[in-house]
């Protein structure tokens, strides 16, 4: 089974530069979108084949998760069932015959670390809900956790050290969320190649130039990593400030 996740920061504005040619080319059996920034059809989007979950957040062109699936799920949920965290759009649940799949867009602690102690509460309850699931059926988790876990996962790290998405307590979430039984399956498989990353600031050309960070992942469930086959990270993809990435795995 090929999945792909992608933060397609608006996805009106990526269908205008060229997503159904790359949505096409990926060809992807689970395609997740995050930070889509609008309602089920506010925008023409013809995906024969593939049926469509959407979870939209309430403030108009903002946030947002979608997932095309030609894979029937067994069963579809959104968020996690906390009030706190549920009018944003971030999260969907399919659930398939061997895993749940969950799509995510974490929260930005942002500017001046304003959203950072809410970013935490955040974090502690996704750890909580990915443990639920997995006491039921191992989990794949895909999406934009707004975070480089490592040094090795954005260009300038000592730079960026308490910038958002890389600060020490958003780093030790993550940490804490891969011991609580999860892999990254890029690290798994490449675990030290530098020079990897799925996001780059629209500022001073740090695409061309490749300044940029790994913030998108695909984890699973440490007892799937067996089963996964290949994790890729796609640069050449355009059409956000991210890039896609992609698991394939054994089903």
């Amino acid at each position: 089974m090929k999945l792909v996740s992608w933060n397609v920061n608006g996805l009106r504005a990526c269908l205008g530069k060229g997503f159904l040619e790359s949505f096409r080319a990926l060809d992807a059996d689970v395609f997740a979108l995050q930070e889509t920034k609008m309602m089920p059809g506010q925008a023409e989007i013809d995906l024969p084949g593939y049926a469509e979950h959407w979870n939209a957040a309430r403030k108009k062109g903002y946030s947002g998760t979608a997932v095309f699936t030609r894979v029937p799920p067994l069963s579809a949920a959104t968020d996690m069932g906390v009030a706190e965290h549920d009018e944003e759009g971030r999260i969907i649940t399919l659930e398939f015959p061997s895993f749940f799949f969950v799509n995510v867009y974490t929260p930005n602690s942002q500017r001046d670390l304003a959203r950072l102690p809410y970013r935490m509460r955040w974090e502690d309850d996704f750890k909580a809900f990915l443990c639920d699931l997995d006491t039921r059926k191992p989990v794949v988790v895909c999406g934009d956790l707004n975070c480089a876990h490592r040094e090795i996962d954005l260009k300038h790290p000592t730079a960026n050290r308490r910038n958002a998405g890389f600060t020490d307590e958003e780093r030790a979430k993550l940490t804490a969320l891969l011991e609580a039984g999860f892999a990254d399956t890029f690290r798994a498989l490449y675990p030290d190649r530098r020079d990897a990353y799925t996001w780059w600031s629209y500022f001073s050309q740090a695409r061309t130039r490749n300044v940029g960070w790994r913030i998108d992942y695909f984890l699973v469930s440490r007892r799937l990593l067996s089963h996964v086959r290949e994790a890729a990270i796609h640069p050449d993809i355009h059409g956000s400030d991210h890039c896609p990435v992609s698991l394939i795995i054994d089903n």
